[in-house]
């Protein structure tokens, strides 16, 4: 089975009660939040939630524009953090209207890889919905933290 790219289908792992819970949440955010009208364009199109290591989860929705406004999963870190979340765990981004588990764009893969290498994300497969670590969606990546050193 082709996997996009995927070398190591083990590293793809099926979700657990609580991940299916966070792709719940962010459906729901994203359901109370767009403000695309059906089949059209909107400021809010995406959802995201994210699992801290104390297992309380955060949502947060994107802010769209034609500049690069931010995406519902950097919304999201950034709304934990506030929260008081220290150590994310797991992220998953949903779109409105149904569209279901969204992977996360290079941009958004860059930025979690260089400030939370720990985390996992919630990624659309051929075989479903798994979770697989920052890292595997960016091999070869730039390692933004050791040219910092």
């Amino acid at each position: 089975m082709d996997l996009d790219g995927f070398h190591d289908p083990h590293a793809l792992i099926e979700l657990n009660d609580a991940e299916q819970e966070l792709v719940e949440l962010a459906r729901r955010t994203i359901d109370a939040s767009t403000d695309a009208v059906p089949g059209g364009d909107g400021l809010h199109t995406m959802g995201s939630a994210v699992l801290d290591a104390t297992g309380s989860m955060h949502a947060g929705v994107n802010l769209y524009h034609f500049t690069g406004g931010p995406c519902a999963e950097l919304v999201t870190l950034a709304t934990a953090r506030a929260s008081g979340a220290r150590a994310p765990e797991v992220i998953v981004a949903v779109g409105n209207e149904g569209r279901g588990i969204k992977n996360p764009c290079g941009r958004c893969r860059q930025i979690m890889a260089d400030s939370y290498p720990q985390l996992r994300v919630i990624v659309d497969t051929p075989i479903g919905a798994r979770t697989v670590k920052i890292a595997q969606l960016l091999p070869l990546g730039f390692d933004w933290v050791a040219e910092q050193a």
